[in-house]
């Protein structure tokens, strides 16, 4: 499976995530969507995983959830947006990801791409940045990459000044 992670658009869709994320099988957003057409645009590419931030409102909050977990070929997947980071998560959250045990967790919010094998909690960490222009991040990013089995690869990012 091809997968796109995006978080912190912010109201904006960079024109190049259709091009970007084309062929993909699923887009995670990781939330601060703030434009209650954007899961319907990028819904045109394929299937949208998406959750609510902390900017969005009532809109966003009715056609998405605070949390996802779900399958993804071998791989759980934890979905959030305030999550922390490896060594500093949020101590509230880091029990509600323990207790579904993924293999992959997806945050957004801090506006910092990092993607980060978490050997002490044994799974990926993924936070794909902030591809929207509000906010303190002064690059662009967001990722693709694939899942097969178990193996993850291919990963690619999308990285430009803001």
């Amino acid at each position: 499976m091809k997968i796109g992670i995006l978080s912190d658009t912010h109201g904006y869709l960079h024109p190049e995530i259709f091009n970007f994320f084309k062929g993909c099988d699923e887009i995670w957003h990781a939330g601060d969507i703030l434009s209650d057409s954007m899961i319907e645009e990028l819904s045109s590419i394929c299937k949208v995983r998406a959750v609510w931030g902390n900017c969005d409102d009532w809109g966003i909050r009715k056609q998405c959830n605070e949390i996802e977990v779900f399958d993804c070929d071998e791989h759980k997947v934890f979905l959030k947006h305030i999550i922390g980071r490896p060594a500093n998560y949020d101590s509230e959250t880091l029990k509600q990801i323990k207790q579904h045990k993924p293999s992959i967790v997806v945050a957004g919010h801090s506006h910092i791409l990092q993607v980060i094998a978490d050997k002490k909690n044994n799974w990926l960490f993924i936070n794909p940045g902030a591809a929207g222009r509000f906010g303190p991040h002064i690059r662009l990013t967001f990722l693709i990459f694939e899942i097969n089995g178990k193996e993850i690869s291919n990963l690619k990012v999308w990285d430009e000044p803001k």
